[in-house]
């Protein structure tokens, strides 16, 4: 089936086919069809499957063709997101497929002065795509009216529950109208999940993809058994032997990113940073550059990257272990998206192999080792730029202090001899 035979506006059809999107992937095809029924629907989708489209689409088309499409009369979707920069992503997604249905979206997150943000909300939006804190915030000062919203839509409702937005996500359903439509969307289930679904939903069509393998089958991972020390020379080797790639590296500090970045810079590599404590100017400016592909590297902590659909990407490099299991999920997911292959290798150091094991009892099957043998393992540190530039600057430092030695018996001399005299 394509997106031409489903029973959705020309408009969006059009936009559709200027995007490229030809046939539903696995998610969409399962999903659409009970949205545009106005059904309640459970999804476990793996990232990088096309979940935003698989609500986007059928929200848009109820949307355009709503009897109470008068802005005046308020917000009528709801998408609830983790993070800031999936808030922006996902708006981004409705604006290209809605273009044409005169359907506006807008988004709202923290990090950034409100006053724009209410501004444009007095004006009148349709779809709001918001992150529970600063949605509650502003709901709280009688900015957002949700008493007219139709659809409601918690996407990554795991990372929700992660970042601690429960309380929040409870206090603003209250706010809602009992009548509504529910969609949930999350990449991993677990008990917690599950009792946050089932209070939310109404008899939901329950949707499962790909749950044998939690990694998307294009993705080609493995693992890598690297001293924690030497960590930066293997991923100096990488970069240098795939200089025309797009490679995010994933860390588990914000420090740690910028010690990796500064490692980076000793080499000659240029690298971007992403992470809680970069404004949030500077977090857009490093998506803008590593999308467009100004930046080939870009170093991310998982809060900041979770969710993130960049296109293109061709090497995940898990420079740290992630304490959370699901995240290694989520992180090798970055990479080969929809129908594009994707390389993912992770570094363990012998004292993060207990959380590697984790990760594989989470997958339920070993994780490909690539060997690196000795000889091998030698040379990257050998010819590391890092290295020469140590040994440069070793041997440097010794022939400094050979001239200070020098002139230290130079000086000494001098002064025996004036002595004598």
């Amino acid at each position: 089936m394509k997106f031409e035979d489903y029973r959705i506006s020309d408009e969006i059809k059009k936009s559709l086919s200027k995007l490229n999107f030809t046939k539903p992937t696995d998610i969409q095809y399962k999903a659409i069809p009970p949205i545009m029924k106005g059904e309640d629907v459970l999804a476990i989708a793996q990232t990088g499957t096309g979940k935003t489209a698989a609500f986007a689409i059928p929200v848009l088309d109820r949307l355009q063709f709503s009897k109470n499409r008068k802005r005046g009369d308020g917000i009528k979707c709801v998408v609830m997101v983790p993070t800031r920069e999936l808030a922006i992503q996902i708006t981004e997604v409705f604006n290209e497929i809605g273009r044409g249905t005169r359907v506006n979206t807008f988004s709202v997150f923290g990090g950034v002065e409100q006053g724009p943000q209410i501004a444009k909300l007095e004006a009148g939006i349709d779809i709001l795509v918001a992150t529970p804190g600063r949605l509650f915030d502003l709901v709280s000062q009688g900015y957002i009216q949700l008493h007219r919203v139709e659809v409601l839509v918690l996407d990554e409702a795991d990372h929700m529950l992660d970042l601690g937005f429960i309380h929040d996500i409870r206090q603003l359903i209250t706010k809602l109208p009992g009548k509504r439509q529910t969609l949930f969307f999350s990449a991993t289930i677990n008990e917690k999940i599950k009792e946050l679904a089932y209070s939310l939903v109404n008899k939901p069509v329950r949707i499962q993809v790909s749950p044998k393998d939690p990694v998307a089958k294009n993705v080609d991972h493995s693992v890598m058994y690297v001293d924690m020390d030497d960590k930066r020379f293997f991923l100096e080797r990488v970069v240098k032997e795939n200089p025309d790639k797009k490679i995010l590296v994933f860390v588990r500090t914000k420090v740690r990113a910028e010690r990796v970045m500064k490692a980076m810079e000793r080499v000659e590599i240029e690298s971007m940073t992403i992470h809680g404590d970069k404004d949030q100017k500077d977090r857009l400016d490093a998506m803008k550059k590593f999308r467009k592909g100004d930046t080939k590297l870009l170093i991310a902590t998982d809060v900041s990257a979770r969710g993130i659909d960049i296109p293109n990407v061709d090497y995940v490099v898990n420079y740290d272990l992630p304490e959370q299991p699901e995240n290694y999920v989520h992180r090798v997911g970055r990479t080969g998206r929809g129908t594009a292959k994707g390389i993912a290798v992770t570094f363990c150091s012998p004292e993060e192999k207990p959380i590697l094991d984790e990760i594989q009892s989470y997958l339920t099957k070993d994780i490909k080792v690539l060997e690196v043998d000795k000889e091998d393992y030698e040379a990257t540190i050998d010819f590391s730029a890092e290295a020469k530039y140590d040994w440069r600057a070793l041997l440097k430092e010794a022939e400094e202090t050979d001239e200070k030695v020098k002139a230290a018996k130079a000086k000494k001399a001098k002064a025996k001899a004036k002595k004598k005299k």
